[in-house]
């Protein structure tokens, strides 16, 4: 494709195109580990200085209705978005971005750091009224891991850290094994398979937050609106219309409610990102893009030429990427997947295409992802494959030999409602026009349809997002191991999957971080995804917005905001 007609591409799209959140399917979660932070709004300068109504609202667009409110089923950004304020885990993330106690005032660890005694805050309660217990999280953590479930919880995988966790949850262990246990009211035990670094920054993250156990036995579907809805968070619930906006209020039963400065956050669902840039401008939003919005990228380009001081971009723990449907053929060929990935110009899609600063991946797990005494990418190999448009054709022409097939199938690429997802799409399948000769059709879904599409494997090739849960690199490596929720592409290597649990394993951290390279290394050896770039997370903040801040996997943390006055 060349780069007028990429250009035009862009200017199109972006002028018509509809938007969505535009991040990784998950992205969701504050457990920062520690270095994360990119605080924002102090330093704003020009435009309003204190906001037109005076009040304690904070508003921001979430482009689509949340798949779940429930802790246990979430697995994306903006239900992780909504989350974050009205749940609370045993840890939460302080202004600094460290992880610091939450639910739980205090915890022993013991010697082989295998086990861990947290006490719960006395004065902790449900958004009901009702306490929130040690029963409460051992409740939930085995309600997600329930093999019998009536939806399987995808990330219950993020449990198996636990003694008898990953057992029970695959049918062969009993859930009296599973080693967390309410010793009383107040007190938490919870036994560890192996000594976990970062497991206090895990425990941050939504599939281990708390559900309250007398609302969901009350009501099953409890979390589906607002009025039986029960959480534990610096907010609740209050108003929840569906594929329209959610609202949330302080919780006056949180135990830290007098810190907390925002009286409402109001999340919009605007499709398009030409809507929510100028519902920003209007003074209708307070804060527009990422992490679950979107600004139309020759917009963003512009910002950053005129150095607007709204404008922030940082560096994020993501990694934008294509995946493909490994139970269809010729996508079971490693030849026909290595050829579609070393085909496509990544510089010319960052620089003409996307326009948010990103940088060209040749890895899957990004640079912002700490190492041992690096970044994981400094320590390991920064890429792994060249681009090669001949070597592309030779290893097209021989997978589909491979498969019988005389020529490239009928192929669909499927995206959810972004103008930016399909910018990508139409200039990555044009890329493939030219350079293999093959035809691939796009196709946008709405965001809980291509979700579902995306789980259920219903998709020839896809675009993916993958934003760390916590800052390790195991975050990224664990998706596709067999079994895993979020392995959504039908990958099964039982080499892959040893590399992984020698590393869960290892109390060597040297010893982890070369099982963790290796288990990289063979992801893009075979093509298993096809990474395109390392995101960053472009946002407008008004200069009255003070206290919120991204984290270091490019998450909004509102808990601590207050309007200027």
């Amino acid at each position: 494709m060349t780069l007028a007609a990429l250009m035009v591409a862009g200017s199109v799209l972006a002028a018509c195109g509809n938007s969505n959140n535009g991040n990784a399917v998950n992205s969701s979660n504050n457990g920062s580990g520690g270095e994360n932070t990119a605080t924002n709004t102090a330093g704003n300068t020009g435009g309003e200085t204190t906001a037109p109504s005076g009040d304690q609202v904070f508003r921001m667009n979430i482009t689509s209705e949340p798949p779940t409110l429930d802790p246990s089923l979430m697995q994306d950004n903006v239900s992780g978005t909504i989350a974050d304020g009205i749940f609370e885990g045993l840890t939460k993330t302080d202004k600094t971005g460290e992880t610091v106690p939450g639910m739980a005032e205090s915890w022993t660890v013991s010697e082989d750091s295998k086990t861990y005694t947290f006490k719960i805050r006395k004065d902790s309660k449900w958004s009901t009224g009702n306490p929130v217990t040690a029963h409460d999280f051992e409740y939930s953590w085995k309600r997600t891991l329930d093999p019998k479930a009536a939806t399987p919880a995808p990330y219950a995988y993020q449990l198996h850290y636990i003694e008898g966790a990953k057992e029970y949850n695959t049918g062969k262990g009993s859930i009296d094994k599973v080693g967390v246990k309410a010793l009383d009211d107040y007190t938490l035990e919870v036994k560890l398979k192996n000594p976990t670094s970062y497991f206090l920054s895990l425990v941050n993250f939504y599939t281990y937050y708390p559900v309250d156990k007398v609302a969901v036995e009350k009501d099953p579907k409890w979390a589906a609106e607002a009025a039986s809805f029960s959480s534990n968070g610096p907010f609740k619930l209050s108003a929840w219309q569906h594929s329209a906006s959610v609202e949330i209020v302080k919780n006056e039963n949180y135990y830290g409610t007098a810190d907390v400065k925002l009286d409402k956050v109001k999340f919009e669902m605007m499709g398009d990102s030409n809507t929510e840039l100028s519902s920003y401008t209007t003074g209708a939003l307070d804060w527009a893009g990422k992490p679950t919005g979107t600004i139309p990228a020759p917009q963003v380009d512009k910002f950053r030429k005129d150095k607007n001081p709204e404008l922030q971009i940082e560096n994020t723990a993501s990694t934008y990427f294509y995946i493909f449907n490994q139970s269809k053929k010729p996508f079971n060929n490693v030849k026909v997947r290595k050829a579609l990935s070393i085909s496509i110009d990544r510089k010319l899609l960052v620089d003409k295409v996307v326009l948010g600063g990103q940088t060209p991946a040749f890895g899957f797990v990004p640079p912002t992802i700490k190492g041992q005494e690096k970044s994981f990418r400094e320590e390991t190999q920064q890429t792994y494959f060249e681009e090669n448009v001949e070597e592309a054709k030779k290893l097209l022409a021989e997978g589909l030999k491979e498969e019988g097939m005389s020529a490239f199938p009928a192929t669909t690429l499927i995206y959810n409602t972004s103008d930016s997802h399909a910018k990508i799409a139409t200039a990555v399948t044009e890329m493939w026009k030219t350079n293999l000769g093959i035809d691939v059709k796009t196709e946008v879904q709405e965001w809980k349809v291509f979700l579902q599409n995306r789980t259920s494997l219903n998709y020839d090739i896809s675009r993916a997002g993958w934003g760390a849960d916590y800052n390790d690199a195991m975050t990224f490596l664990d998706l596709y191991i067999t079994g895993s929720g979020n392995n959504d592409l039908g990958y099964k290597n039982p080499a892959y999957d040893k590399l992984i649990e020698d590393a869960y394993v290892t109390a060597d951290q040297a010893e982890r971080s070369k099982l963790l390279a290796q288990a990289e290394k063979m992801l893009m050896d075979e093509s298993v995804v096809m990474p395109v770039y390392y995101d960053t997370a472009a946002s407008l903040v008004k200069p009255y917005v003070k206290d919120t801040f991204i984290t270091y996997n490019g998450n909004i943390n509102y808990n601590y905001a207050y309007i200027a006055k």
